[in-house]
């Protein structure tokens, strides 16, 4: 064979294979509705943002309201314009700065009250005319005749507005708006010139000090007029204004650029990142580097079904895992630490912000060290440097901002889990000090606001250290502390051991069954108990007060699974495994009615009792794996898979919550959860596809391949692991790391395999 001849065989070969895959490669964003979860209360948004990216430029649609967390709800018919900094699927709002909207004819922007959902320049719009995909967002404002589009780099927003012919032409920088009207104590606009502008801003809410600096260049010089003013509401209240009115001419179907970056450092650090991101006015360039940002991180998982809702459904879930936390340091390497002090750090180690630590541990992280282990690393990086910067680890750190929001101290579990993989790429001893320190109650040297104090600091630590449980006279949700304190000490527990350090692996193996004290056997279920050793009455399973019982976002019902670390120990104090199965068939078939004046709004996609659209839920399915009955597992999975996900704009059962309602979907559509994180073992279900291939960091793939699978058959038959038989419902992280086959083989009735 002569050289040539070989040559054109191999060019043949790779058009036939391997190169034109290249060139058509799977376009995995087309899969992605971001719509899904903008109504009901899944309260995500629509907007332009790329995968962790510091900016995330959307519509907000109303201000005040539960269903405003994201500044955007589906069922509303108008926009007020588009802000910048958006949070996804949260239970709290906060955010919504740096609102653009274009205008055309006068621009009116007085106030309309404290008590309405638009503003006064807010214009009307068709869903019709709306279109979003990841990286990309567009709408036509009927009230100006303008089409506004959006996409997204990391650090900056390019806007593109097609105006109609027009002497009037505009668009008006509202920097006094923000979601549920929050506190501004600075605000600065500086017009830099005819085609640039900057601006400061410092507002308090969830976040008590949070920093926001602009910085936003037009294609197009402009002349302004500057509104810095004060304005009474229809409440009484005396509100700065701070607002700048941008006027140009247009011609029919003129095309104005704005690009925008945000910086809580300065206005300098926010004209930094737009210069190191958007260089010109390419706005289909950035577009496409957008998608195929998000075609990166969506190629992770390949799915193989011929149900085309599932596969939407699978892919949003994916793409809401990648929308935080959110990158925090800007392209000059400087960023605001927990100290609220400007660091100067490095863009090759970023710091994160936007940790829902209390809902991500479960699954969110976990998935993270399955496809993406190095960014998980960053993300625990991050934690570190704010523990030492603050002085403890954050809960639900916010822009640098302690909120002390939720329970527990979940930094552990995601370090803990990491570690126990493989995943060191960190300083340990560092992180383990960290552990040790969030575990103790000790108020000093917590860089926060005095009101945030004893939320991030509870005296419920004082109580679980000194005399062994958290009193329900003394504490506010002292059960559902307690058991998270439990679960989190014996994390740190695991880790001592690593340490080798035996005196607090002793220590905190025995606050680790700690949960063994609210476990009241007359009732069956973990119950409060008083100062005098007393147990709380009167006492209801299905009673809640939201925020202000026993309990956090839930019930008896929901909490008393809550011993993922230690589920034989839980299994026991019910009676044995017989009786504890027959607890969990009580928790699906019970009446799903809650009692109380002020229940809570997350309990819900109930199953009985079950609430799946809250997090405290999420492992409780799987924990029939643990006392041999897989097969009611595998059926209620099904269930949960079939009947609280949709491919609608109501498709969530409940809050988003920062990516951890999708990450729940993404594993268990694929076949598998882990129950513990801190343990690297999976519980498998009940796998929805035919085929999942997991693209591992290494080159290597996991492969579930479902054999028989149809929605009637919802029970395993058996199971191969690379080719052997799999006798229980469990496997570990290293299978899925050093690559191989699950092979499940699905059957239309419950059968016996993975009793143990």
């Amino acid at each position: 064979m002569t050289f040539k001849t070989l040559l054109l065989g191999c060019i043949g070969c790779c058009l036939l294979s391997g190169c034109s895959a290249d060139r058509n490669p799977t376009d995995y964003a087309s899969y992605v509705d971001p719509f899904i979860g903008t109504g009901g209360h899944g309260h995500t948004f629509p907007g332009a943002v790329v995968p962790h990216g510091m900016i995330q430029p959307s519509p907000d649609t109303r201000i005040d309201g539960w269903d405003a967390c994201s500044g955007y709800h589906y069922s509303d018919s108008t926009i007020n314009g588009f802000s910048h900094t958006h949070l996804s699927g949260t239970g709290c709002c906060d955010y919504g700065d740096v609102l653009f909207m274009p205008t055309v004819g006068q621009q009116t922007y007085q106030s309309l009250g404290s008590q309405s959902q638009q503003l006064a320049y807010a214009s009307p719009f068709s869903h019709q005319n709306e279109t979003a995909e990841p990286g990309y967002y567009s709408v036509f404002l009927d009230r100006y005749g303008v089409k506004a589009e959006l996409t997204a780099t990391k650090r900056g927003a390019l806007h593109r507005y097609t105006f109609p012919q027009s002497d009037s032409a505009g668009i008006i920088i509202d920097l006094d708006y923000s979601l549920q009207r929050q506190t501004n104590s600075e605000m600065e606009i500086k017009v830099l010139s005819d085609t640039e502008i900057g601006g400061h801003k410092k507002s308090m809410y969830w976040a008590f000090d949070q920093y926001i600096n602009f910085y936003a260049k037009f294609s197009k010089p402009f002349t302004y007029t500057l509104i810095k003013d004060t304005i009474t509401q229809d409440d009484g209240k005396r509100l700065p204004i701070c607002k700048v009115l941008l006027h140009f001419k247009t011609t029919k179907n003129e095309e104005v650029f704005a690009k925008v970056g945000v910086s809580a450092v300065d206005i300098d650090g926010a004209r930094k990142n737009v210069e190191a991101e958007i260089p010109d006015w390419n706005f289909n360039r950035i577009r496409a580097n957008a998608r195929q940002a998000w075609n990166n991180y969506l190629s992770k998982i390949d799915i193989t079904t011929n149900d085309k809702d599932s596969k939407t459904i699978f892919y949003t879930s994916l793409y809401h895992t990648a929308i935080s936390p959110n990158l925090f340091t800007d392209a000059d390497g400087r960023y605001l630490g927990m100290d609220l002090q400007v660091h100067q750090g490095d863009t090759l180690n970023p710091i994160y912000t936007t940790f829902s630590l209390w809902d991500t541990f479960r699954a969110l992280h976990p998935l993270m060290t399955i496809i993406d282990p190095d960014l998980n690393t960053q993300f625990i990086n991050s934690l570190i440097k704010k523990s030492q910067e603050g002085g403890l680890f954050p809960m639900w750190d916010l822009a640098s901002n302690y909120t002390g929001t939720m329970i527990g101290y979940h930094a552990v579990p995601v370090i803990v889990d990491a570690y126990t993989k493989g995943y060191r790429n960190f300083d340990i001893r560092e992180a383990y000090k960290a552990c040790l320190r969030t575990a103790e109650y000790d108020t000093t040297g917590i860089k926060c606001p005095p009101l945030v104090l004893p939320h991030l600091m509870p005296k419920a630590k004082y109580y679980k250290n000194t005399i062994g449980y958290v009193p329900c006279d003394r504490e506010n949700e002292a059960v559902a502390k307690a058991l998270e304190y439990a679960y989190n000490d014996w994390c740190i527990s695991t880790f001592a051991d690593a340490m080798n350090d035996v005196d607090n692996k002793d220590k905190y193996a025995r606050f680790g069954k700690a949960y063994e004290f609210y476990f009241d056997k007359s009732t069956g279920f973990m119950r409060g108990l008083d100062s005098k050793g007393e147990w709380r009455t009167p006492f209801s399973p299905r009673a809640s007060t939201h925020r202000s019982d026993d309990y956090c976002e839930g019930t008896a019902w929901q909490w008393t699974w809550f011993v993922p670390h230690d589920v034989d120990g839980l299994s026991k104090l019910m009676g044995g495994k017989e009786a504890f199965a027959n607890k969990l068939d009580s928790l699906f078939t019970a009446d799903s009615s809650l009692e109380g004046d002020a229940t809570s709004s997350d309990i819900s996609g109930l199953i009985g009792q079950y609430a799946h659209g809250n997090e405290p839920s999420h492992h409780i399915i799987h924990l029939y794996n643990y006392v041999n009955r897989p097969w009611r597992t595998q059926a209620l999975i099904d269930q949960v898979l079939q009947t609280l996900y949709f491919n609608d704009v109501n498709g969530l059962a409940g809050n988003e919550d920062c990516g951890q309602m999708s990450a729940w979907y993404v594993l268990n559509a694929m076949g598998f959860y882990q129950v513990c994180p801190g343990k690297p073992i999976y519980s498998i279900g009940r796998p929805l596809f035919d085929k999942a291939t997991i693209n591992l960091p290494n080159e290597k793939s996991f492969n579930i391949v479902t054999k028989n699978n149809s929605k009637a058959n919802k029970y395993i038959e058996k199971v191969l692991l690379n080719g052997k038989p799999l006798k229980t419902p469990f496997f570990t992280h290293q299978d899925i790391v050093q690559g191989g086959t699950l092979e499940i083989t699905m059957t239309h009735q419950p059968t016996k395999w993975g009793i143990q």
